[in-house]
């Protein structure tokens, strides 16, 4: 649904308010696992069709740590569960795969270190309750899995909802222009953030640089053979990912296209990385700019297409990598310096800066207070992401005053994560009967 244009904000506030007698605030409560038309361990396996099937066991081992890592990987099974429900038909730009370790601190195109969300492989424009579902779902696995009781996990889901409906009203008053510069300043006072941050100061190339790389003859950065996580790239392959950054270059704004301009590509590295994106073809490049202490990274990251699209219409035709950055750049008021996209073959890449002083989030910083902590800020982030590529104005007019969306998505948070704990122990059995192949070790 969209507003119509030239709408004022009252109007629009109203036109947000009519949809609850399509789909009432109460509504976002259901989840009845009957409903399902399909089978969730089908559509893992169909996840995997396009990826490298050797990878796909590390995924796998991955995923059956914790019913929390098999949620993180298992984004297909929750956009075809959403997608089967009813929804506000209020549009936004979705984070896709909004759980607490998608959130991390990066430093900023000034150099500023600044906390928010900083994972768009799923990006899309859908309806804007997707995210806050399956963000207070995560802090639900994630309570649980850090030491938390039920109150106290249903506390952070409703906190959530919650803070993400209070930011939409203030949102919703502010000058158009302010909301989009908006900042989220609270995140320093949080501890799990705090820890971020830190680890965020500590985070600096050159680490990246003895981490993964030796000198070759010629004092030269070299990747090292470290499989089977990480290996070096090396001839016809090297070339062409090294080549497809010219089109990259392209992709960005003149000022940040000389930066990237005064660096010189050295060697090529292949990257396992996270949960969900194993199996995608994952590059990373070393680049050389005042000299051998001057190195910088870019991770180039195939894309394939969103987990939600086949969901949602108008979706055909796009350069995936395209569709996450400017994904990311509408959800974020600051983003990578170096963001853009390229192809490689018949494959499609988002291109960033691997590592530039990022910190993630600890589950263990989640016990007593900080999980409550960071499920305010988690719905605070959600919240300006979406009225930067939304309209507040029509959010609010849903959600109202929030009591009632906070405890209908507080309900759906705790009877979804049961539903993920069920999908997990199908998962694990599914290895154990030789369905899935899971790596050792």
């Amino acid at each position: 649904m969209k507003a119509t244009v030239g709408a004022s904000a009252q109007e629009r506030i109203a036109a947000g308010k009519s949809r609850r007698e399509v789909v009432s605030r109460q509504a976002h409560a259901s989840w009845r696992p009957k409903q399902r038309q399909f089978d969730p361990m089908a559509v893992l396996l169909a996840s995997g069709a396009d990826r490298l099937r050797q990878l796909l066991p590390i995924k796998y081992a991955r995923m059956k740590e914790s019913p929390f890592a098999f949620f993180r990987g298992a984004v297909s099974i929750m956009a075809a569960d959403l997608a089967g429900l009813p929804n506000s038909e209020i549009g936004v730009q979705l984070c896709g795969d909004a759980h607490v370790q998608n959130l991390g601190s990066f430093a900023a195109p000034d150099g500023k270190l600044v906390f928010d969300l900083n994972d768009f492989d799923e990006s899309i424009r859908g309806p804007w309750e997707w995210d806050v579902k399956r963000m207070a779902a995560s802090l639900v696995l994630a309570g649980r899995e850090s030491g938390h009781g039920r109150a106290a996990c249903r506390s952070a889901a409703e906190a959530c909802a919650g803070s993400y409906c209070r930011a939409m009203d203030e949102f919703s008053r502010l000058p158009v222009l302010e909301m989009a510069r908006r900042q989220v300043h609270r995140e320093g006072r949080v501890e799990p953030i705090h820890a971020a941050l830190r680890q965020s100061e500590r985070a600096r190339p050159l680490d990246l640089l003895e981490k993964y790389t030796e000198a070759d003859g010629h004092g030269r950065a070299r990747f090292r053979d470290q499989r089977p996580i990480f290996w070096r790239i090396r001839g016809k392959a090297k070339r062409e990912v090294l080549g497809s950054l010219s089109a990259y270059r392209e992709t960005l704004a003149p000022d940040r296209r000389h930066v990237f301009d005064l660096f010189r590509g050295i060697d090529v590295g292949f990257k396992v990385v996270g949960t969900g994106s194993v199996g995608l073809r994952d590059y990373v490049a070393v680049f050389e700019g005042n000299g051998p202490k001057d190195p910088m990274f870019l991770q180039i990251k195939q894309e394939a297409a969103s987990a939600y699209a086949k969901f949602l219409p108008e979706t055909a035709g796009q350069h995936q990598g395209r569709r996450a950055a400017e994904g990311q750049r509408a959800i974020q008021p600051l983003s990578d310096l170096l963001l853009g996209w390229t192809s490689v073959g018949p494959h499609e890449y988002l291109v960033r800066q691997l590592n530039d002083h990022k910190g993630s989030i600890d589950l263990e910083r989640l016990r007593g207070a900080g999980l409550r902590s960071l499920a305010l800020v988690a719905g605070e982030l959600l919240a300006r992401g979406h009225a930067r590529s939304g309209d507040a104005c029509e959010i609010r007019g849903y959600c109202g005053a929030g009591e009632k969306m906070a405890k209908a998505l507080g309900d759906f948070a705790m009877n979804y994560a049961s539903q993920t704990d069920a999908d997990y122990r199908t998962f694990a059995a599914a290895i154990k009967g030789g369905k899935f192949k899971a790596a050792g070790g």
